[in-house]
């Protein structure tokens, strides 16, 4: 294979001397990256976004930049890049007449009662908003909360569900999250109940009760927030992982032999992700590396189609490391189709080596 190194990972990579075990993120599809349509019209984030749903009849919007209408860094309410990848969510926290919008997911698992957990995500006051808020909410639910709103999901609301409990948290900030121009983060811990399976996220108070800033003169519009990468972790408990026995080289292409895609397919199979593992557990030792993944396919199909997928093959490497606690400000990714094969294309064999993820570690700049 010239030009580009096998690296295969090791069992020390993967199993090691240290009894630090790394969290794995709870929320899935934390960037809204994967997803079922490309958006083309507002508040259709409930069937745009893979696994993602809205509780309320409150129209939460999705932004890719996969589309001219819905698309990032510019689209109706301001212009943003995504904190990570290339899509965000967009709802509203404050709006006359007590309108609200939410966002919900079911988690990876239940939480464990009485275990400490870490919960964050990025949020951005869009160009448009005329006022800020002060505080976001987050409602864990042991089911789904469905209902027939489009006003503030009030306790009036949610006790209606008699099979639900819940567990209501309130992130205060120590100003109000009036950034335009940045994301910030929002982040709090708290102690688990053990019945903590979905998460809603959005200002449970209603006008009158929400802490505002009055951001332009003859405010109209509201308080109108992008966000994206959700993290919920149990924080990390023993001992840092000591040096790894085997180094990864520099600014050299490397290629996982186990990090191969079936046809048409962009999931990541068991013996990628223990791969995977081993490439994070190296990168959070070495705080200093950044990561740049290359996505690859064969030679069958459309260009087009062809750029699509190998972007999503990058993207499900990267969603996979974040989804295990890597930050996403130290991961860039980008497709290439069938531009740069391996092997050749004639047999099934070299096809199924030409559909891969590539990735370079490179050091920070001073």
């Amino acid at each position: 294979m010239e030009g580009v190194n096998k690296y295969i990972l090791l069992g020390c990579l993967l199993l090691g001397s240290c009894i630090w075990v790394s969290a794995q993120n709870l929320i899935p599809n934390p960037s809204f990256e994967e997803y079922e349509h490309c958006p083309v019209q507002l508040g259709n984030f409930f069937t745009d976004v893979t696994l993602w749903n809205t509780p309320t009849m409150g129209s939460t919007d999705y932004f890719n930049n996969c589309s001219t209408i819905m698309g990032t860094p510019k689209n109706f309410n301001g212009e943003q890049e995504a904190y990570f990848g290339k899509a965000y969510a967009g709802l509203y926290l404050y709006a006359p007449g007590d309108y609200r919008e939410y966002l919900q997911v079911e988690l990876i698992e239940t939480l464990e009662e009485g275990k400490e957990y870490e919960i964050s995500f990025f949020v951005s006051l869009a160009e448009r908003s005329d006022f800020a808020i002060k505080d976001f909410g987050i409602l864990f639910s042991s089911g789904p909360i469905v209902v027939e709103t489009r006003r503030t999901l009030s306790k009036m609301h949610l006790y209606r569900i008699t099979e639900n409990s819940y567990h209501f948290l309130e992130v205060n900030y120590s100003e109000y999250y009036k950034d335009k121009k940045d994301w910030v983060k929002v982040s709090t811990s708290f102690t688990a109940k053990g019945t903590e399976r979905y998460i809603c996220i959005g200002n449970f108070r209603n006008n009158a009760k929400t802490r505002n800033l009055m951001t332009k003169r003859n405010a109209k519009q509201g308080a109108y927030y992008y966000i994206d990468k959700l993290s919920l972790f149990t924080p990390p408990t023993g001992n840092a992982p000591e040096a790894l026995s085997v180094d990864i080289p520099l600014d050299e292409p490397q290629v996982f032999e186990n990090i191969h895609f079936d046809f048409d397919a962009s999931q990541l199979q068991d013996p990628a992700k223990r791969d995977l593992k081993g490439l994070y557990d190296f990168l959070q030792k070495n705080e200093s590396y950044l990561l740049k993944i290359s996505g690859h396919t064969d030679n069958l199909g459309s260009d087009k189609y062809n750029q699509d997928l190998s972007d999503s093959r990058c993207q499900a490497v990267a969603n996979y490391l974040i989804s295990l606690g890597l930050s996403g400000d130290r991961i860039d990714w980008k497709g290439f189709g069938g531009l740069h094969p391996i092997a050749e294309n004639a047999t099934e064999e070299g096809r199924q080596k030409n559909r891969r993820v590539e990735f370079v570690i490179s050091k920070k700049l001073p």
